[in-house]
């Protein structure tokens, strides 16, 4: 299951970020009841998540409904085989043990031979790799190493707690059951009085985000849910619709206000401000300026796109490297353990985040704390609400429409010239669940016609669709480990064997067949993108895809797209092919003398007469010069040139609007 309906339309109750965890102290003798197994009686086999949370919620007197709630917006009941979440967490109740868990975490991404900028005004600049940092253990936030304390309390083993699924459930039932007695209220059998100790698991410091997680703990109570998990497991939290917690525990938790300073976010999200800085630095002829560069938006320029991004590093490593004024940037950070939120560059400046200088402009970047090759750690449920949240602010406060052409992936953003495209970023990478995300925006992907509508929106069931991968381990061709994933594989011909499409761009200099890689994108799919149907053979359907007919295994009884409708570019009459642009710039006679005409670089893709294209925004060609530290010479260039948006492959490219013929799809 994706998330309902109801998950998505939020309604107008406050929420906000996260809280934190079961407070250090003697340990708390917990009431049993006689009922119950104890924590280490031999479990029957096999033995039943569902049965696990009862047998816990009984041993510790935690309302099982509170159980399930906590679960949900940590793990959403899944295990993870046992692995890590990006900040720690293990198994269905995100024990965290961070030290552990991050002895062995890769380097942060953000990195290599990349220009973050993207804009050839200034001289192109690189970023070194940032190792992950393995904090001492007296610098350990008690958010991150609640397995220890969990372990304390039920005597078991950290291992167990960490691969033992029921284990986990019951250390997560200790904690929270902890956490009540050390706020001075009763073991109560009913679930509103737990709304204080639900907002100390989440592990947040300051009040807001303590309680937008408990907030979300008890919408998802009041609601029910109900999905098969990661294991195979159905389970299910019956909803209690009149349930009101008792938000006046609040002040027990003692925590401190929100530092929301100058951060823009709704009243629904708790935000920090943790400015990047805009500073010069270096000397002489070396003399630069970073992280971002200061604008009017959107009244300079319209902002068009919100850009989802993954760190590739956890949330101490990604604060300290946005104070780093040589480093790149982006307007939020968003953290997985609660969901609390940090601005970093005011919405009206340009971050440096996409590595597509035109893309920069126009667009808002939010990183998400998390790995791109590491399927198992994961983005918390409580993440998820939090960013859609403030996507949903956004996009209101923007007027950006809540679809897959203006809400992207840093893996959907073009290279700006051809020479570009093999070191864009990939993130957040095919195990970022769109599905979820968009029923969480309350923009459900969904069938808008029959199959003559003549475009899909890919859409696979997230859980069930398990392509391989391979390269999750750096410098190696091992399989990834199975997981869920939102992409789907293009292959050449309707059938499983048969060779991957190819993109000439990312494998220069000859087209190099595409592979498996979970960072090559050469031949993938991501959920909620649009194409064009090209043709359809038996349960596969082939669609336009860079200047080919891609095709991808669609069976009527486990589809992995829905029939859509909408507008399609096609090469006007005549034209045999039509060239393609990572950037709407403006045409060489908008520019004044004083600003250097940025050229029109075509991409190596070339669209063929009859292939059609999925349609985005028309945008007028825009060019925002901003080569200095100094703003007085700023300007936004805008040409007449028209530009549509389109799905070209994996990424969004650009095409002139004299070049093409838009219809509907349909017609």
């Amino acid at each position: 299951m994706r998330g309902s309906a109801h998950e998505g339309a939020r309604g107008t109750r406050r929420l906000g970020g996260r809280a934190a965890v079961a407070t250090a102290g003697a340990a708390l003798l917990i009431p049993l009841v006689a009922a119950a197994p104890s924590a280490t009686a031999a479990r029957p086999d096999p033995y039943s998540l569902e049965q696990a949370f009862t047998d816990a919620a009984q041993r510790y007197q935690v309302p099982r409904s509170v159980l399930l709630g906590v679960s949900y917006l940590q793990s959403r009941w899944d295990s993870h085989h046992g692995e890590p979440s990006v900040s720690g967490g293990y198994g269905p109740m995100h024990l965290t043990d961070a030290r552990t868990a991050l002895a062995e975490a890769p380097p942060l991404a953000h990195g290599g031979e990349e220009d973050p900028r993207g804009d050839g005004s200034r001289a192109r600049r690189t970023v070194p790799e940032q190792p992950a940092k393995v904090p001492e253990p007296s610098e350990v936030p008690a958010r991150l190493r609640t397995l220890q304390r969990a372990a304390e309390l039920t005597d078991l083993a950290p291992r167990r707690l960490r691969e033992d699924d029921a284990a986990n459930i019951s250390g997560g039932a200790a904690l929270l059951a902890a956490a009540q007695e050390s706020l001075g209220l009763p073991l109560s059998g009913d679930p509103a009085q737990w709304y204080a100790a639900v907002a100390r698991y989440s592990g947040a410091d300051d009040r807001a985000t303590a309680a937008g997680y408990a907030d979300d703990v008890f919408e998802v109570i009041r609601h029910g849910e109900r999905r098969t998990t990661d294991s195979g497991q159905e389970v299910a939290l019956p909803g209690a619709p009149g349930l009101e917690p008792a938000t006046e525990q609040a002040p027990r938790l003692g925590l401190r206000a929100t530092a929301a300073g100058k951060a823009e976010c709704p009243a629904a999200v708790a935000c920090e401000w943790i400015p990047a800085p805009y500073k010069e630095f270096g000397e002489g002829s070396e003399r630069d300026y970073g992280n971002h560069d200061k604008a009017d938006r959107p009244r300079g320029q319209k902002i068009e796109y919100i850009i989802v991004h993954d760190t590739e590093g956890p949330w101490d490593v990604t604060i300290d490297l946005i104070k780093d004024p040589t480093y790149v940037s982006w307007q939020y950070s968003l953290r997985s353990s609660d969901g609390h939120v940090a601005q970093h560059v005011p919405l009206k400046d340009v971050a440096w985040h996409s590595g597509n200088w035109f893309v920069n402009s126009k667009s808002i970047g939010l990183e998400h704390e998390g790995f791109l090759t590491a399927p198992d750690a994961w983005y918390t449920e409580a993440m998820y609400r939090a960013s859609a949240r403030l996507v949903q602010h956004l996009a209101k406060r923007f007027d950006i429409p809540l679809d897959r052409q203006h809400i992207l992936g840093h893996d959907n953003v073009p290279g700006p010239t051809a020479m570009t495209i093999p070191g864009m970023h990939t993130d957040p990478g095919p195990y970022w669940d769109w599905a979820h995300y968009f029923e969480l925006l309350g923009a459900p992907l969904r069938s808008t016609a029959d199959a003559k509508g003549g475009l899909v929106t890919i859409r696979p069931d997230y859980a069930r669709n398990k392509p391989v991968y391979t390269g999750c381990k750096k410098d190696s061709k091992e399989k990834c480990p199975s997981h869920g994933s939102g992409a789907v594989r293009l292959h050449t011909a309707p059938r499983a064997d048969a060779p991957l499409v190819k993109d000439i761009g990312l494998h220069p200099p000859n087209g190099d067949d595409s592979t498996t890689g979970v960072n090559d994108l050469g031949a993938r799919a991501s959920t909620g993108q649009q194409f064009a149907v090209a043709e359809r053979k038996g349960d596969w359907t082939a669609v336009w895809y860079l200047g080919q007919k891609a095709w991808f295994h669609n069976p009527a009884k486990q589809p992995t797209a829905v029939n859509a409708k909408g507008r399609v570019a096609t090469p006007k009459a005549g034209r045999k092919t039509v060239e393609v642009f990572g950037r709407a710039y403006p045409e060489a006679a908008a520019y004044p003398k004083d600003i250097p005409v940025q050229p029109l670089s075509a991409l190596p893709y070339k669209l063929g007469a009859g292939e059609k294209y999925a349609v985005g925004p028309k945008i007028t060609g825009e060019y925002y010069y901003a080569p200095t530290f100094d703003t007085k010479g700023h300007r936004v260039v805008r040409g007449k040139q028209k530009y549509y948006q389109i799905q070209a492959g994996h990424r969004v490219a650009f095409v002139k609007a004299e070049d093409v013929t838009v219809r509907q799809s349909d017609q």
